[in-house]
Order: C-alpha cells, then sequence, then structure tokens
C-alpha cells in the first residue's frame, strides 16, 4: 500500500510512511509466494521460521499502538519536522532494534513471542498492522513527537517519547524482515 502525502506533512511522517510502504512490499514478496510448510520451516532448532518473524511483527505493532494513541487523548501540541530519540532511545535502537552487525541479541517477550505454527493469514494482519501504524503517525503529525511519552508496553519501567516508539516499530520491521529474509538462504529450506 502507497501513500500519497502532502508538501506540507513533517519530514519524520514521510519517513515513516516511506519505511512502511518498503515493509509492506518486502513482505508481500517474501511471503505470498510460500507454501505453509516453507512459511513455518525453522534453519535450525530455536531459530524462527519466516511466518514466525511475521508474527512477532504484527504481535509488536498491536502491542505498540494502544499506549501511544492513549499518549495522543490531548489536543494535538505543534508539529516537529524531525524525530530526535533522548539518549536512552538512540542506545536502545541502535543496540536491539536497528539492524546491524553489531545489534545485540535478546530473545522477545513472552507478550510478543510468536506462535511455534504461524498460519498464512499473516501477510495481511502484518499489512493490516502497518495500516493501523500509518493512521497513529498520521494522526501524531499535529504533536511535539518529541515530547510527548508513552511507558513502553514491553519494558514497564522505560518511557520512551511517541516519535521514538514510532521509530522502533519501522526499524524493527527492517531488523525482522532481514532476518526472515535470511531463512530462504538457508540450507535445506524446502521447495516447492
Amino acid at each position: 500500500m502507497t501513500t500519497t502525502l502532502a508538501s506540507s506533512t513533517p519530514a519524520w511522517l514521510v519517513q515513516i510512511i516511506t519505511e512502511l510502504d518498503a515493509a509492506d512490499q518486502r513482505a508481500e514478496a517474501l511471503v505470498r509466494p510460500l507454501s505453509l510448510e516453507q512459511l513455518n520451516w525453522p534453519p535450525r532448532p530455536g531459530a524462527w521460521s519466516i511466518g514466525q518473524c511475521m508474527q512477532h511483527l504484527c504481535i509488536t505493532n498491536e502491542v505498540y499502538i494502544q499506549p501511544v494513541v492513549d499518549a495522543l487523548r490531548d489536543p494535538p501540541t505543534g508539529a516537529v519536522q524531525e524525530i530526535t530519540p533522548g539518549w536512552f532511545g538512540r542506545y536502545f535502537i541502535k543496540n536491539y532494534i536497528a539492524p546491524s552487525d553489531k545489534s545485540k541479541k535478546a530473545p522477545a517477550p513472552k507478550k510478543i513471542a510468536p506462535h511455534e505454527h504461524v498460519n498464512l493469514t499473516v501477510l495481511d494482519r502484518f499489512v493490516r498492522s502497518n495500516v493501523a501504524v500509518r493512521a497513529l503517525a498520521e494522526r501524531a503529525k499535529g504533536y511535539d513527537v518529541n515530547r510527548i511519552r508513552f511507558v513502553n508496553p514491553l519494558v514497564h519501567f522505560k518511557v520512551f517519547t511517541v516519535g521514538t516508539g514510532l521509530e522502533i516499530v519501522w526499524k524493527h520491521q527492517q531488523r525482522h524482515l532481514l532476518q526472515a529474509e535470511r531463512v530462504l538462504a538457508e540450507k535445506g529450506f524446502p521447495v516447492k
């Protein structure tokens, strides 16, 4: 789903929409041709299948949306052009979220861990969850997303800005879409 944006749209929103559109296209190209067996094939014991990567992204989107919606309950406070995460937000994104050879691996919190078996509807669920994230980002455009905060639904003792939360969502997608794409190249991946 490609979105058309007005020229007055904040730069951060343009980037998020662009990244979500690209994630939808990557997911479509990756998942649509797969059989159920291929979707659920793990490259080794304990490693996630393509389906599990996708389901993890769906669940994460769904878990993040409501706390951000709740944070935007007051009238808009004035738009900003760029997202500027604080020091901890930058650290967290760089070390745990963004795809990188230097990223730290940590087990997914139970709340967003995928099931062992995933069905083929996971692609549609992913695209729907991104529609909801786009709508949320569009709603947030009139706010100072660098000041309004929400409690991270996965790390309850940590508060992030709305902008940091939105950035986490799209960079997290990049990380796990790359992980899912790598499964295709694994030795033993089942052929149709």
